[in-house]
């Protein structure tokens, strides 16, 4: 009996340290089948991945309102299991967060990127062939050696700031994001600029019943050459009955700027458009079904730099 009372009394006093810590795994298993058609050649059946990742995320509770908290997500190709780079190749991140909100060191996606161009792409998360292939990635679009702060929510409004240390070889990198959300009503901005290169973003989405509004507009500068500067826009929608959602997008970018996509063939430097109608049917909030097809015209002529998907889909979190 005093071997099971001592036995309590220390887990009486542990449980409450193990209380204070946790790690999550997660991830999303994303795989379409697709037929494809590039510059206009003969289709070919292709089974692709949209964006499959598997995380790991934990915080320890330090008291005071303080918490260490740590991020790693790998990116992985669920169409034959491999890796698409660095094995954590979306997020490798510690952070302490508090009241007045949180620093974070490492590598993660621009906060630009998730305010602007993300947050209108419903039909499949910008994942994948109908991913925005026109938003410009590729200006101040830094995302490794990173020192960022977020700052609390207030009022609907939230915002980060992150810097790029410029290692080596490398320029210094900023970039700045604002959100702001309350009821209907979504809207963001982003800002990014590393060396003479830059880009401006504005986003605003609004939800009326059934009916999701979305667009963005972005203006990319690379600071040299005769065709430096290229304007970006994109519109969304997205009608949802039950579980089936109806998605339609499109989108547009003039001449200039960097190439705009990794697409085959695309060369963003020559303008183009890019059209998508997708549906979706929710089986549970973490696991659904999906069509789509998706098209990007180039603006160069003889059909040089097109492409265009139908694609049925899985998608499961986890």
């Amino acid at each position: 009996m005093k071997k099971i009372a001592l036995v309590a009394a220390i887990a009486a006093f542990a449980a409450p340290a193990f209380a204070q810590s946790s790690v999550t795994l997660w991830g999303r298993v994303n795989t379409s089948v697709e037929s494809q058609s590039v510059n206009g050649g003969d289709r070919k059946v292709m089974v692709e991945d949209n964006s499959s990742r598997l995380g790991f995320k934990g915080t320890e509770d330090l008291g005071g309102g303080l918490k260490a908290q740590f991020f790693l997500e790998h990116g992985l190709k669920s169409d034959d299991g491999r890796t698409k780079s660095a094995f954590w190749n979306r997020e490798a991140a510690v952070q302490l967060s508090g009241n007045f909100g949180a620093v974070k060191l490492g590598r993660w996606t621009n906060g630009s990127y998730f305010a602007t161009a993300d947050y209108i792409s419903m039909h499949n998360h910008d994942t994948g062939t109908s991913s925005d292939a026109l938003y410009a990635f590729g200006t101040a679009f830094t995302e490794t050696n990173k020192v960022g702060y977020f700052t609390p929510t207030y009022a609907g409004f939230s915002a980060e700031i992150t810097a790029h240390a410029g290692e080596g070889a490398d320029k210094r990198a900023f970039d700045l994001s604002a959100n702001y959300d309350m009821g209907p009503l979504h809207l963001g901005a982003g800002y990014g600029k590393q060396g003479d290169a830059s880009q401006f973003a504005v986003r605003g989405l609004y939800e009326l019943g059934a009916f999701t509004f979305g667009a963005y507009y972005q203006r990319e500068d690379v600071g040299a050459g005769a065709r430096a500067t290229r304007d970006i826009g994109r519109v969304s929608a997205m009608y949802a009955l039950g579980a089936s959602e109806f998605h339609v997008n499109v989108g547009g970018t003039k001449a200039g700027g960097t190439s705009f996509g990794a697409r085959p063939g695309v060369n963003g430097t020559n303008g183009g458009k890019q059209y998508t109608l997708g549906y979706n049917y929710n089986l549970s909030k973490r696991t659904k079904v999906y069509g789509f097809y998706t098209a990007i015209d180039s603006t160069q002529a003889k059909s040089a730099n097109d492409f265009d998907s139908f694609a049925v889909g899985i998608r499961h979190n986890f």
